[in-house]
């Protein structure tokens, strides 16, 4: 799928850049002068690396919590969707027979929203614009309503804010799914990460222990940053979001 070539690709990336830091690394140790390399020397490094692995690691928590963040927003947004709609058309029920048609292109406003968030196609990206699927109809048929008693009237008003609110839930949905991932913050860790490996590989003997450790780190950092790339696009790639409550409150529409 688009979402996750590009995370993938993205990780991919990161990866290179620290595993090609750290052979950097391993390159100049060969050519460095022995008092460069001296247990003085190392210490200094390491102090000033840890620094850099301080801020490398607070920066990668809050980039992992701001994309979780905007996930379980999403998914949220999602269940309220759900419930709304059920309520909404238990209420069109309540209200008579009169709000046939409205149930109806109520139904069918929730199928073709699934089908343009959650698309069968795996090429296919999210569609989340709630001007592919307007409900302006739907607010036209409530409207026109002629409510003959006082419950009537109750529902008539109850049903248009509820109404209303859907579309709210829609729009914010589509406005959150931009990304809260900054790409200027993305790359300033990844450089840090590139001059840390360099250190990691200046005061590491090569010998493959070491190769297969700087290799490890190197993948479990560029997972993380896939994780993030994955949170921050909810509706498309491996870790998406379940259609699950607006499948079960369609299901609940045909009852």
């Amino acid at each position: 799928e688009i979402g996750v070539l590009s995370s993938i690709a993205t990780a991919t990336v990161v990866l290179a850049c620290v595993v090609g830091s750290a052979l950097l690394g391993m390159f100049i140790r060969a050519r460095l002068p022995d008092h460069h390399l001296s247990p003085e020397t190392k210490d200094s490094v390491k102090l000033a690396m840890g620094l850099v692995a301080t801020m490398v690691a607070l920066i990668l928590g809050l980039l992992i919590a701001s994309a979780k963040s905007s996930f379980d927003a999403e998914r949220n947004g999602v269940a309220q969707m759900a419930a709304k709609i059920v309520f909404l058309d238990r209420m069109l029920v309540d209200y008579g027979p009169e709000t046939t048609e409205a149930r109806q292109l109520l139904r069918h406003s929730v199928a073709r929203a699934i089908a343009e968030m959650w698309p069968d196609r795996k090429s296919a990206q999210s569609q989340l614009d709630p001007t592919a699927t307007p409900a302006d109809g739907l607010y036209a048929l409530i409207q026109q309503l002629s409510p003959k008693t006082e419950l009537q009237r109750v529902l008539k008003s109850q049903t248009m804010g509820i109404a209303f609110d859907l579309g709210q839930l829609r729009w914010l949905e589509f406005e959150q799914s931009g990304g809260s991932v900054s790409m200027p913050i993305l790359i300033i860790m990844t450089s840090w990460l590139a001059i840390l490996f360099v250190s990691f590989g200046l005061f590491s003997p090569p010998n493959g222990t070491v190769v297969a450790s700087l290799l490890l780190v190197a993948l479990s950092v560029s997972a993380a940053i896939f994780l993030i790339m994955e949170l921050d696009r909810p509706f498309d790639g491996a870790i998406q979001i379940s259609s699950e409550p607006l499948d079960n409150a369609l299901a609940h529409l045909h009852k």
